[in-house]
């Protein structure tokens, strides 16, 4: 049996936009992922809602910080086939300050302690499998309150610019996904899935493990 750990935030631990909560987990792209890939396959879905790449939100928790649980929940759940890191969208908050590139250096990092963790079987490395985030839709809330749309519009942009950032510093460390060519942010709050994405996500993200990775 092969491990595929999802290490993730609010879209992995199955955040509903409509803030009522989580959906069920039949529902999340990790529940599809399992059931795509069948009983050969161990999906363990390790989502934070606000979880960043490597900053520590000076508003939420510090256990937020992507880049301080990476270890521990590595080692946690060894031996690990497979790591996909589906994070980025939270850096994109206003207080962090960083730019797109940034975030893909960030999620570089994350790659090469996994990469260099020996949590794989035998000691070895695991694979590792990032998605790049859909881009962000500026919430309908917003909309209605004039001095906050040139602060979301100006993180839309960042958002869009992930495809290429990612691309350019990931494209030969690891495997990537571009979710952007498969799904969209929900308009009802701009940054989560809605339950047709997820669907989408799981099916497309299994579809890649069979044919790219372990063949």
């Amino acid at each position: 049996m092969r491990t595929i750990l999802c290490y993730g935030d609010s879209n992995t631990w199955g955040y509903n936009p409509d803030g009522t909560g989580r959906y069920p987990k039949d529902v999340r792209w990790t529940t599809v992922l399992q059931k795509n890939l069948g009983k050969n396959y161990d999906i363990i879905p390790e989502g934070l809602n606000g979880r960043t790449t490597v900053w520590d939100d000076p508003v939420k928790e510090e256990h937020r910080n992507g880049k301080k649980y990476l270890m521990p929940c590595l080692q946690s759940h060894k031996p690990i086939d497979l790591v996909v890191l589906f994070l980025g969208s939270n850096d994109l908050k206003h207080r962090f300050s960083v730019e797109a590139y940034e975030i893909a250096q960030s999620v570089e990092m994350l790659v090469n302690i996994t990469k260099k963790s020996e949590t794989g079987p035998n000691m070895e490395s695991p694979e590792v499998l990032v998605i790049i985030p859909p881009s962000v839709l500026i919430p309908p809330e917003v909309k209605n309150i004039p001095y906050l749309i040139p602060k979301a519009e100006e993180v839309v942009e960042k958002s869009k610019r992930f495809s290429e950032e990612f691309t350019k510093v990931l494209s030969n460390q690891c495997y990537l996904l571009d979710s952007s060519k498969l799904i969209r942010s929900s308009e009802i709050d701009g940054i989560h899935l809605d339950v047709e994405s997820h669907k989408i996500l799981g099916e497309e993200v299994a579809k890649f493990i069979k044919n790219n990775i372990f063949k």
